[in-house]
């Protein structure tokens, strides 16, 4: 089982690999992170997007992603529905679809 201190570094690694494939800087919005029983949830824009609030700075397709606190594996939530959406499915043993 992950500390909290060790989930936050698996979902840093993970925006610092997908920050490199985007070409961009990227940043956790940490007034939303969601703390659950089995692991962290996080979201994530663009830090130029955050600072100036432009459309032009968003980033598409930046779903959700949560760190399992019992293996440190990532999920990756959709952007099609709302986080509570994917957190019920994910708890309900239906996300990610196999």
């Amino acid at each position: 089982m992950l500390t909290e201190k060790e989930i936050t570094e698996v979902a840093n690694k993970f925006i610092r690999e997908i920050e490199e494939e985007a070409k961009m800087e990227l940043l956790i919005l940490q007034k939303h992170i969601i703390k659950k029983p089995y692991g962290i949830i996080y979201f994530y824009t663009s830090k130029k997007y955050y600072e100036t609030k432009d459309d032009k700075y968003a980033v598409a397709g930046n779903a959700p992603f949560l760190v399992e606190k019992e293996t440190g594996n990532i999920v990756e939530f959709g952007t099609g529905a709302s986080e509570e959406y994917y957190i019920l499915e994910y708890e309900a043993g239906r996300w990610p679809i196999k």
